[in-house]
């Protein structure tokens, strides 16, 4: 009888190994890549949204544009060619959201410093205070590496078109003028074809970490 017990903790043992390995298998055929969403207008909420766009269901891409940043360098589309990066909306005198969203912004491009595929950029929404000197001096005090993330700042309705109409990622106020507009703590993930592929929020870290994997997962789309 106990030889009997012996043999089957023997069978028992390998039955396990095996019965692992088959589940393993079968867990990598199941855990198969999953893209990420190419966001369109239609799939963000009408507050951040052009009314002139707010149904559009495809082709959404982020428009041209040309502003200056913290160098008085003029940025373009060109900067961010064949980059992929993430995007927000800011201002340096705001006391509320923006210093946790810049400093997220911060732990972002320490973890990416030595990704040349990663590039961040920061839109002010009120250029008329944030100039290139304003821009330069929070710059220097939120320890921005110039190589890595632009702060940008210049006309006014282009801004505005921008954080409306290519990056959803502001309300309008509607009683300050044609382009004042209320930022959000949203930071867009754009990929390499001028598409947004995520939004998360910037005053969370969770958020963060999940902006990071998503990162991760879209730079395996370029894997050749």
């Amino acid at each position: 009888m106990l030889s009997f017990f012996k043999e089957y903790k023997k069978f028992a043992i390998v039955f396990l190994i095996i019965s692992i390995i088959i589940v393993s298998i079968i867990y990598n055929k199941l855990n198969v890549y999953q893209p990420l969403p190419v966001y369109q207008p239609a799939m963000v909420s009408t507050d951040l949204v052009d009314s002139t766009i707010q149904y559009q269901k495809k082709y959404h891409k982020i428009a041209d544009f040309n502003l200056t940043n913290q160098n008085g360098k003029t940025i373009t589309q060109n900067d961010y060619k064949d980059k992929i990066y993430v995007a927000d909306f800011f201002f340096t005198t705001c006391q509320t959201i923006c210093p946790i969203m810049t400093n997220h912004m911060a732990t972002i491009q320490d973890r990416i410093k030595n990704d040349d595929d990663v590039m961040l950029l920061s839109f002010s929404v009120t250029p008329e205070i944030d100039s290139v000197a304003q821009l330069k001096k929070y710059a220097i005090e939120k320890g921005v590496d110039d190589s890595k993330w632009n702060l940008v700042t210049g006309d006014k309705k282009q801004i505005y078109d921008l954080a409306r109409k290519s990056y959803l990622a502001v309300k309008t106020t509607g009683d300050g003028g044609p382009f004042d507009m209320i930022h959000t703590e949203n930071f867009m993930l754009i990929d390499k074809k001028r598409q947004i592929r995520g939004f998360y929020d910037g005053t969370n870290p969770e958020d963060i970490d999940r902006l990071m994997d998503d990162i991760k997962i879209l730079k395996q789309e370029y894997v050749q």
